[in-house]
């Protein structure tokens, strides 16, 4: 039985560690997972709550059941808590800190002037630097807190690595004021200047806001976990039409039993997983399957909660309700996927439980050493806060974030935001690289791409036929016939008795003559195809095509093909994705016949087909057998096997639930980002391994010089000198993690939509336009405005910008600036001109 819980005082890798363990030996616990990204615990077994409660209050941590898991269960935190209060923190903190630093740095090293009662008494002076330290430290003392306690119980972590340097730089600090004033009140003026030079207050408030910010943005990382379950929620649907005696009425989906008759209409979401019993309709799974085109239902077709009629009018049985729909199956899913992500351990979490009991063992040695060797204790304890002092975390928390925030920056500038730090060290651990096809590889919407007249009929005379049948359907294969209608600049005449036939086609009259487009299949039942024309169709089928036949008064007038056609950046990307070393794979819900097509024009290494978002996140389980695994989606289907890959990414034109998924959003909507952000991870990753190793050099160079290894030479190394070359290894650390600034990323095609094959008139003519809009504030502005955009026929997206306050767009006919402006502003922002 598993069972959930909320996790409350972890705030690092080795939090996490030590909860797992102190869980995993309660009796009855046969597997326990911490994330410490969502503060999730997910327990195995048949012990008790009491007792997995009681072993994580042991460790020095709090947990309580989460929702649904018991009768006293505590509901998860939704919302995020904890950003706010470390922004007061840092805040708090950084107006501080500046008047510390002028009264330090900024009066000894530039010479800037002081009141005269602290520029003429150093005791005076040294008695403010400790009162504003004080401050800060108060401001921050959860790190005291944090890391005293879990030294206490045997497992330092990086806040015990913090509080360690920031107290041993304060109460030296202090030490040294106490020295100072006895050195004033006897006169001894040389004194009182040395001591002057030895303070370390300005050392310890440092230390505790550079670790702040870091937290900060861990946190507000965090605080966005919780988003794509809520998005998942708000897509289930909230009322259902069933139907009593004969009546329709409308009640809320809880009140839908199994057994139950249900209406679905055009457009309306079905309520509840069941069965068709009456009518027809096309049925946009894509949420769920990540299927392009709608299917066709007919009766005895089963159907599923979430998804959308798009046509036709729908009777259903229901034969799963509530929490066994597959919807709320996706919902758990998501849910126990984040909960059971093991966290990535920082490396400075790793060292610090050896690290920090080393140097204090390292101090205290070298203080006795010192006594015995018949020093005075000044002596010795100097050598000792040398030793202290020289080893500062400050270099080693830094190593990580530092570069982390500079490789953050750098991704936002280039359109690829990281959640969270994990996130973008993870990426440069990718091995495989899972790919969902549609909207990811592909365009997303079908467009023509072959148009293939009988004997005897124009290309024209065909198309205009065409888009006159095809022009009252809200089918997604009518929409590409009429798009590329309008691309070739016809205009679709005027019919009559239009009728849509679920799963045969649609007929209607022109001028009195029957016209008819259809499947092959029902194409046959009306008409002689051609040998040859059935052969062209079969190709077009295994390429991945669908072909659309079109008859006038019984005879075949020819074939129109369409398909969702490959984005034209995405095959050079995934072959720069293999030169990384990856092995990359075409995941997807579609047909294998569709997908080997695809797959074989994008040029992935492996495809697997026809695979439901239960088999996606199974089959992510499975690829993670050959290394680190990320998943690249864009559809509700794909966001548990985004949560369960190690690296979830999103296309940003995606659904909002795939974004908030993932711990990638990919904005500019092109697989070279990803690319990108492999290359980017890379070298972050690398730059923290270059820090790490000078933070750690320096250490082992530095700490048996502050012990006094070269006494006999003459040569000791004071507290004063020790601080300076920890200041000195802090600098090198974040000089070296702004080189990532110098990162250059591969640039992707425009995003253009391919045109149709065989066109007598070459290339479609590509239009540019700049639209100016007002209202952006944001990145996730940006994804609403481009998301509206992409919809629009024969409008294809290539920038947009808040910053700038504009989309650059690409259209393949005239469009008129008032049908910009209605999308615009259905958007929620404003089109104030077009360039």
């Amino acid at each position: 039985m598993d069972t959930k819980y909320q996790v409350t005082g972890m705030s690092c890798a080795a939090c996490s560690a030590r909860v797992e363990k102190a869980v995993n030996a309660v009796d009855g616990v046969q597997s326990c997972a911490v994330s410490l990204l969502t503060n999730s615990m997910q327990v195995s077994g048949e012990a008790a709550p009491e007792a997995v409660i009681a072993a994580v209050t042991a460790a020095g941590y709090g947990a309580a059941l989460q929702s649904g898991s018991g009768a006293k269960a505590a509901e998860p935190p939704l919302r995020d808590t904890e950003t706010p209060k470390l922004k007061r923190r840092l805040i708090a903190s950084l107006i501080v800190l500046p008047v510390l630093m002028y009264c330090t740095m900024g009066h000894h090293m530039l010479g800037a002037p002081l009141p005269a009662f602290l520029a003429e008494n150093p005791v005076a002076l040294g008695l403010m630097q400790l009162l504003l330290t004080g401050i800060v430290m108060v401001i921050n003392q959860q790190f005291f807190i944090s890391g005293f306690r879990a030294a206490i119980k045997r497992a330092p972590n990086m806040d015990t690595l913090v509080a360690c340097g920031a107290a041993v730089s304060f109460l030296w600090s202090v030490c040294i004021l106490f020295a100072m004033s006895g050195a004033q009140l006897r006169g001894d003026a040389a004194a009182v200047s040395a001591y002057a030079e030895q303070f370390y207050f300005e050392s310890a408030a440092m230390i505790l806001t550079l670790i702040t910010v870091g937290k900060t943005l861990e946190a507000r990382a965090k605080g966005k976990t919780t988003d794509a379950l809520q998005s998942l929620m708000q897509l289930a649907p909230q009322t259902a039409v069933i139907i009593e005696n004969g009546t329709e009425r409308e009640v809320p989906v809880s009140a839908v039993r199994q057994g139950m008759l249900f209406a679905v209409h055009p457009g309306a979401q079905i309520p509840a997983d069941g069965i068709v019993r009456e009518g027809s309709g096309a049925v946009d799974e894509s949420a769920l399957t990540g299927e392009s085109l709608p299917v066709d239902k007919t009766a005895g077709d089963p159907v599923t909660a979430g998804t959308i009629n798009r046509s036709g009018y729908l009777r259903c049985e229901a034969t799963r309700i509530g929490e066994d729909t597959a919807l709320s199956q996706i919902i758990r899913m998501v849910s126990d996927a984040a909960a059971s992500k093991a966290p990535i351990a920082k490396t400075a979490d790793k060292v610090a439980g050896i690290f920090v009991p080393a140097v204090m063992a390292v101090a205290a040695v070298t203080f006795l050493v010192w006594m015995l060797l018949g020093q005075t204790a000044g002596f010795a304890l100097a050598r000792a806060v040398s030793v202290l002092v020289i080893s500062c975390p400050c270099s080693l928390g830094l190593a990580t974030p530092v570069a982390i925030m500079v490789g953050s920056g750098v991704g936002a500038k280039c359109g690829i935001l990281f959640k969270n730090a994990a996130a973008l060290e993870e990426t440069g651990r990718i091995r495989v690289v899972a790919l969902d096809k549609t909207g990811t590889v592909t365009a997303g919407q079908p467009h023509v791409t072959d148009i293939i007249p009988a004997d005897g009929i124009s290309r024209t005379q065909l198309l205009t036929e065409a888009a006159a049948l095809e022009q009252h359907s809200e089918h997604p294969l009518a929409k590409a016939v009429m798009q590329a209608a309008e691309q070739a600049g016809i205009h679709a005449p005027a019919v009559t008795e239009f009728s849509a036939l679920t799963g045969s086609g649609v007929t209607a009259k022109l001028n009195g003559t029957p016209l008819l487009g259809c499947k092959e299949e029902t194409a046959a039942q009306h008409t002689e195809i051609p040998a040859d024309m059935r052969e062209k169709a079969k190709a077009l089928s295994e390429a991945g095509r669908t072909p659309l036949f079109f008859l006038r008064n019984g005879v075949l007038t020819g074939m129109i093909a369409a398909a969702d056609v490959i984005k034209p950046d995405s095959a050079d990307a995934i072959a720069k994705l293999k030169a990384l070393g990856t092995e990359v794979v075409l995941l997807t819900g579609d047909n294998e016949r569709t997908a080997a097509a695809i797959g074989r024009e994008a040029g992935v290494d492996r495809i697997i087909a026809n695979v439901l978002p239960e088999g996606k996140e199974q089959v992510i389980r499975e690829l993670s057998e050959k290394g680190k695994v990320c998943m690249i989606g864009d559809g509700i289907n794909d966001a548990p096997a985004l949560t369960r890959a190690d690296i979830g990414m999103a296309i940003g034109a995606g659904t909002d639930v795939a974004i908030d998924a993932a711990d990638v959003v990919l904005m500019q909507s092109s697989l070279t980002d990803a690319l990108n952000a492999l290359r980017l991870s890379r070298k972050t990753l690398k730059n923290i391994r270059e820090n790490l190793f000078w933070a750690f050099f320096y250490n082992v160079i530095g700490i048996p010089l502050a012990a006094g290894v070269l006494v006999p030479f003459g040569l000791t190394l004071s507290p004063m000198f020790g601080a300076a070359a920890m200041s000195l290894s802090s600098f090198c650390v974040v000089t070296n993690a702004l080189r990532l600034n110098l990162f250059k990323p591969e640039k992707a095609e425009p995003l253009t939509a391919v045109p149709a094959g065989n066109n007598e008139k070459g290339a479609v003519e590509i239009m540019a336009a700049t639209l100016l809009i007002k209202g952006m504030m944001c990145p996730h502005c940006e994804a609403h405005v481009r998301k509206a955009l992409g919809q629009m026929e024969g409008v294809t997206v290539v920038s947009v910008s808040h910053e700038e306050a504009k989309a650059v767009v690409e259209t393949a006919a005239p469009i008129l600036e008032e049908d910009f402006r209605a999308v615009i502003a259905d958007a929620g922002y404003e089109l104030i001109g077009i360039e």
